[in-house]
């Protein structure tokens, strides 16, 4: 089991991760990212849609169990964080929560 803090610090340091709901919409539609997570206050309209499209390109969505402001905290972000798109993980190994996640 990875830890899902350390897995997302070191997507943001090393890897390629836009933030926002409406990047995150935006690539689940085009099917750009890697894998895309949402914070578990994340407004339910817009996390219903992201996988909908997310299931639709085949992009895992991965529900944080934290809210928008610990996911900022973990990625060292001085902003709220509802949905983060992981277009290149870096050195992390975050990708390995696809696999220990039943779809």
């Amino acid at each position: 089991m990875i830890n899902i803090d350390k897995a997302l610090a070191s997507a943001v340091k090393t890897g390629k991760v836009s933030f926002g709901s409406n990047l995150a919409l935006q690539n689940a539609k085009t099917g750009k990212a890697k894998m895309i997570v949402l914070a578990a206050n994340c407004p339910k309209e817009i996390k219903e849609q992201i996988e909908y499209f997310g299931q639709l390109s085949k992009v895992p969505v991965i529900a944080y169990k934290g809210s928008s402001m610990d996911l900022a905290e973990v990625c060292n972000k001085l902003f709220i964080i509802s949905a983060l798109s992981i277009r290149e993980t870096g050195d992390s190994d975050i990708l390995k929560l696809t696999e220990e996640q039943p779809q």
